[in-house]
């Protein structure tokens, strides 16, 4: 339902994950006309510099952001560069075989479109036409898009997101998670390039620390932006800043492209728009992105007429670690897991199917605030920890991010350093030699006494005896195995399976796992322009949106859940739609 988000979300202000870099390359890319000369400060401007505007930008355009140069390409700097392909070399390479109506199937499967699909004026009309777009180019022209952009992959394609048990259900049907080589910034690096390059020649103009606060309709269309600029800052990236005003500004242009992301680090309006589906809103979260990523720009969009559908719609992990090195306040880092980590709530009861690693990030998500409790756990080996985990963003990944060969190779015989420092420094580790030392130390940290060891002790010995044959009817035991079968997990993603008791793979760990905050999945209702929608669905001339804070295009082009690796190239593909349209349309 559509419901008071606009009104609130109007007091802050989010920096999408990518939603910025893509309009504004996109923009550069055409010979934007000049309009209406004299009474315009640029043909467009564009609020936000995350992705989505950097492929955006265009012959005379004007790059608005509250935040310092330092924050160039916003939350995507930060991701682990996951990319969603279909049907592309690097699965043929791993023996993979992916189509576009496998991948078609998976996506209304995961996605679960309900809210008036048929209807012009529902909430999904959009969003579904927006996916089966964004289905039909992961499967066609992105990859060889991306490759001629200099942009390459990890060859061994990760499978996130493995579903919940039914082949027209949720969840990858195959491996469809591709690593840029390079992390986010490699995602980053050719459309900002482009813009920059665009600021070289003239064309494009940044405005650093220009917090807009008012979108300027004239006669029933956009005409310009107002707000205030803010006190320079030398800040580094991810760093929070001062809101000191030093003054006020209005820029005219007949187009604005909004994209200014979600609401992740805004807890007060993620628990308002928490959904009843999932349980009671947690208490206590940490953040996946930066203190900027607030929604402000959500309301200030609907404040000019724009408006906001599936506000309830959001994507939050379950397996976030408290960050011993925060950047951003609340800095939290999800724990990619392979599939053969325990997964037990904060009461020491096992999880079923599928709330196993991997599987289902909502359904799981849900079954933690069933549990009455904001937290769960990881009871795992050593042996796994060194085969399995992985930590998303790109400062944890400095093997992928800095493109070194050796480091990433090393992770065959050593645990990778980032794990290590977050095993050893992280407050939600728990290392120790015998089960009942770890149910210690599980209880100390959380001081409240809830795993009781004759219980966990019973199920992990009722999970190991499963081990004994290769076959079982523990459907995680299954999925491990089921793993194992597949090249590029054997290989890099999956430990050879064994019992947790097993004192040669030990010690023990156990791992206190938080609920993370990260993506907005609804938001501003776009048409397959970009252009942003009224309540009647009518396009308000001149505004269009990209990225996040458009739901990824359509105001949530992925329904009710994420495939993964869908986020970055939502955030392209939307701004670089929004960025030919309105080229087109000037």
């Amino acid at each position: 339902m559509e419901n008071s988000a606009p009104t609130t979300i109007s007091r802050r202000r989010a920096l999408t994950v990518a939603g910025g870099v893509a309009a504004g390359a996109a923009l550069a890319a055409h010979a934007v006309p000049a309009f209406a000369a004299g009474t315009s400060d640029a043909d467009a401007i564009v609020v936000g510099h995350g992705l989505a505007e950097l492929v955006a930008a265009g012959k005379k355009v004007l790059l608005l952001d509250q935040e310092a140069e330092s924050n160039l390409g916003g939350q995507a700097f930060w991701s682990f560069g996951g990319l969603f392909l279909i049907d592309s070399d690097e699965q043929r390479l791993m023996g993979i075989k992916d189509s576009q109506e496998l991948a078609w199937q998976d996506w209304l499967g995961t996605a679960g479109f309900d809210r008036g699909v048929d209807d012009p004026t529902g909430q999904d009309y959009w969003a579904r036409k927006w996916a089966e777009a964004y289905v039909d180019f992961a499967a066609n022209e992105k990859r060889s898009w991306l490759y001629g952009l200099g942009i390459r992959w990890f060859p061994i394609v990760g499978w996130a997101e493995r579903g919940g048990g039914l082949a027209d259900g949720h969840g990858n049907s195959v491996p469809r998670f591709h690593v840029t080589w390079g992390t986010g910034p490699a995602v980053v690096e050719p459309f900002e390039k482009q813009v920059r390059a665009g600021v070289a020649s003239g064309k494009v103009t940044f405005k650093f620390r220009y917090r807009v606060d008012e979108i300027v309709r004239t006669n029933g269309a956009v005409t310009g932006v107002r707000g205030a600029i803010l006190e320079p800052s030398t800040a580094q990236r991810g760093k929070a800043t001062s809101r000191t005003v030093v003054g006020d500004f209005q820029l005219n242009a007949p187009v604005v492209i909004v994209t200014s992301g979600g609401i992740g680090a805004n807890h007060d309006l993620v628990r308002q728009n928490w959904p009843a589906r999932l349980g009671n809103p947690p208490k206590t979260m940490i953040t996946g992105v930066p203190a900027y990523v607030d929604g402000r720009m959500l309301g200030i969009t609907a404040s000019a007429g724009g408006r906001i559908v599936n506000p309830d719609r959001m994507w939050h992990y379950t397996e976030g670690l408290r960050n011993y090195d925060p950047i951003w306040p609340n800095h939290g880092i999800r724990i990619l897991p392979g599939p053969s980590s325990m997964w037990f709530d904060a009461t020491g009861k096992r999880f079923s199917a599928p709330d196993m690693p991997g599987y289902d990030t909502l359904h799981t998500l849900g079954s933690i605030t069933a549990s009455g409790y904001d937290y769960s756990w990881f009871v795992t080996t050593s042996k796994i920890i060194a085969k399995e985990f992985a930590l998303s963003g790109s400062e944890q990944n400095p093997d992928l991010t800095n493109k070194d060969i050796l480091m990433l190779l090393s992770r065959i015989w050593q645990t990778p350093e980032p794990i290590e420092k977050f095993r050893k420094n992280g407050v939600d580790f728990i290392t120790a030699t015998t089960l009942s030392e770890l149910v210690l130390g599980m209880n100390k940290l959380t001081g409240d006494g809830l795993i009781k060891l004759p219980d966990l002790q019973r199920q992990i010995e009722a999970r190991d005896r499963e081990i004994d044959n290769p076959y079982s009817k523990d459907a995680q035991v299954m999925g491990i195995r089921n793993a194992l079968s597949y090249t590029g997990d054997s290989l890099s993603r999956t430990a050879a399976i064994h019992k947790i008791l097993d004192p040669s793979a030990g010690p023990l760990i156990a791992v206190r796992l938080n609920i993370l905050t990260r993506k907005t999945l609804g938001g501003l209702q776009t048409d397959l322009s970009g252009r942003v929608l009224d309540s009647t669905g009518t396009p308000i001339p001149g505004l269009y949106a990209a990225g996040e804070v458009s739901g990824f295009g359509g105001g949530g082009v992925h329904g009710y859940r994420s495939m993964e690796g869908t986020f970055l190239g939502g955030c392209l593909f939307s701004g670089r739609q929004a960025g030919r349209a309105a080229a087109a349309a000037l």
